[in-house]
């Protein structure tokens, strides 16, 4: 099954407001940056999206936020993005945060058809508020729902026609499991190799959870801190 579109704006078709989108990525590494631009342009508005970070002013997610396209952020950490300061404490942007590692189990595990789990991170905090706790071997469990989403978002490396998807570094984060949390998931890559092509031992994502893949061009590669020692 060839799953190749032309480019990130044939690969957003069938998206709605309302929907809740999850991305992967780091930071800035590891982010789909062509697929963000093109939703930020497509207008669609009153999104749930799921992403460990918001971007920051002007790029990645920042896009979305600065047009008003977000309604509600599930996020980790979001500290480097004053616009999303601002919309929150102004009450225009909901905000739902998550220890770093429950993100990624949460989303681990709606890609895994697990509709829950226990974690005793977050216990006796603002995190496991209004969540069932549950007591295992003497120790308190707060009970996570997993994360699904209606479209997701990943950028690889490497990837072939069929949607088989090799991450590079870095941008191994968050990526592998977000794209298997998607009913659609969209892959982009920085190289696209003919099917067969991959070594089956180097594939970190199988093509069975990817839709649509599509070259991605213009990567800008942001740093979103530097930081330099004095010689």
């Amino acid at each position: 099954m060839n799953k190749l579109v032309k480019d990130a704006y044939e690969a957003i078709q069938g998206i709605q407001d309302g929907m809740t989108f999850l991305f992967g990525g780091f930071g800035l590494s590891g982010i789909p940056e062509n697929s963000i631009k093109a939703l930020s342009e497509s207008g669609v508005k009153n999104l749930t999206c799921v992403s460990n970070n918001a971007g920051i002013d002007g790029f990645g997610l920042g896009l979305l936020l600065s047009n008003g396209q977000i309604k509600k952020m599930v996020s980790s950490y979001v500290g480097e993005n004053e616009l999303f300061e601002k919309l929150y404490l102004e009450g225009k942007l909901e905000v739902e945060f998550n220890p770093q590692g429950t993100l990624a189990e949460r989303l681990r595990a709606g890609g895994a058809g697990i509709p829950g789990f226990y974690t005793p991170t977050g216990v006796g905090t603002l995190v496991a508020q209004g969540k069932e706790i549950k007591n295992f071997d003497g120790r308190d469990y707060v009970l996570e729902r997993g994360i699904k989403g209606d479209f997701a978002f990943v950028k690889a490396w490497r990837g072939d026609a069929f949607g088989n998807l090799m991450f590079r570094k870095t941008s191994r984060n968050f990526n592998p499991m977000v794209a298997t949390a998607g009913k659609i998931t969209v892959a982009e890559v920085e190289e696209l190799v003919p099917v067969g092509s991959m070594d089956p031992d180097h594939i970190h994502t199988p093509a069975i959870y990817v839709q649509r893949i599509f070259q991605g061009k213009n990567y800008e590669r942001r740093i979103e801190n530097r930081t330099f020692r004095k010689g």
